[in-house]
């Protein structure tokens, strides 16, 4: 109970000032490290061949996410970008761009798809969770600030790019949100402490189920989509088989 209360506190803190001018220098250690073990990421179980949409987070596009997609290509399955260029945050996005996309998807698919989203890109994943279960096999979200309740919450920088792209407030967006509750679909949501964009506890799913898990690692923001960390804990949870989702078991928490 305690706990809770300490993570409800913070979910309106700002990330650490430390953590936000050291962006950069980490994503690039991260970069360096999965080039050291994509060797051993690669002779991970091969894939079922299920479609994998990847979901770019706020001023990113496809090619952010590339890296991953090859590596989930390497193991069989099959990764799709979400081509609608850069994610601005723009109000449409969410309410016809991505749900059309998402639906062509479905339809060539013909099959449930896993939703795979970075930062914004996770908060997008889980509102399509939530429109369509019946077509979503899980979501995964890498540093997804889904559970803001502070407009502190991200540091002052990304605030005003946000609304300066987006043509609408930190607040505004935040009220489209406003059922944080999760979809009810398979979800594991994967945070840092040492997120230098967004406060850490706002990314964490506020009650976890048989089918709801946080996961913490070790990492910046921005390098969550080379953290090889990350790409471990993500074929493990594509491998599992639909309606045998298991939390994850083998990691030791940082």
């Amino acid at each position: 109970m305690y706990e809770s209360l300490i993570v409800e506190e913070q979910r309106a803190s700002s990330p650490s000032i430390l953590n936000t001018i050291s962006e950069l220098p980490r994503t690039l250690m991260e970069i360096g490290a999965l080039s050291l073990s994509m060797p051993l990421l690669k002779s991970l179980p091969a894939g079922d061949g299920h479609p994998v949409m990847l979901i770019p987070g706020f001023m990113a596009s496809d090619k952010s996410m590339l890296v991953l997609a090859r590596y989930l290509r390497h193991l069989g399955y099959k990764p799709l970008g979400w081509q609608l260029g850069r994610n601005t945050g723009h109000p449409d996005m969410l309410h016809s761009h991505l749900p059309d996309r998402f639906e062509q998807v479905v339809r060539d698919a013909e099959v449930p798809v896993t939703l795979i989203g970075q930062s914004l890109g996770g908060v997008y994943s889980r509102e399509l969770a939530r429109r369509y279960p019946d077509h979503v096999r899980q979501v995964i979200t890498l540093g997804s600030p889904f559970s803001m309740s502070g407009s502190d919450a991200s540091n002052g920088l990304v605030r005003r790019l946000f609304e300066q792209q987006s043509g609408v407030s930190v607040e505004q967006m935040r009220d489209r949100f406003a059922d944080d509750r999760s979809p009810p679909v398979p979800l594991t949501a994967i945070y840092s402490k040492g997120d230098g964009v967004v406060h850490w506890s706002g990314c964490m799913e506020k009650d976890e189920d048989a089918i709801t898990q946080n996961i913490r690692v070790p990492g910046s923001h921005c390098g969550m989509g080379f953290n090889p960390i990350i790409y471990r804990i993500v074929a493990d949870r594509l491998s599992q088989r639909v309606g045998e989702w298991a939390k994850y078991q083998s990691f030791a928490q940082f």
